[in-house]
């Protein structure tokens, strides 16, 4: 007997995604619910899952990133996995502060520029 969980509906309401995404999310083989005829039912491995996907997607990490992440627990356990987490993560700061450098290059040329401007006229 498959266990009761959230319907599909109640899976996009409760992470705020769109039913395309929360599709595009099982093709990509991210999430697997149990299929009932058209029916799905997303248990508790389902929806830890989407909050890990989601809190992985507001840190910037790729789909892809995500998915061989969670493979990695499937085979070969919480502790490899973990250690793939800190990696991944070193890498994924590493980058963030290379974006803030570039973003605040871009406010102070468009700042100087802005004031340049403002002084022109008088």
């Amino acid at each position: 007997m498959p266990e009761p969980g959230l319907s599909f509906k109640e899976m996009c309401t409760r992470f705020d995604v769109t039913p395309r995404t929360l599709r595009y999310y099982e093709y990509i083989e991210l999430l697997s619910p149990q299929k009932v005829g058209r029916a799905r039912s997303y248990g508790a491995r389902e929806v830890a899952r989407m909050t890990l996907i989601l809190r992985g997607r507001r840190f910037g990490f790729s789909l892809e990133d995500i998915r061989q992440w969670l493979l990695i627990y499937e085979k070969d356990g919480n502790a490899a996995q973990m250690r793939r987490w800190l990696d991944m993560a070193d890498r994924q700061l590493g980058e963030l502060a290379e974006q803030r450098r570039h973003l605040d290059e871009t406010m102070t040329a468009l700042r100087t520029l802005r004031d340049e401007t403002a002084r022109s006229l008088g």
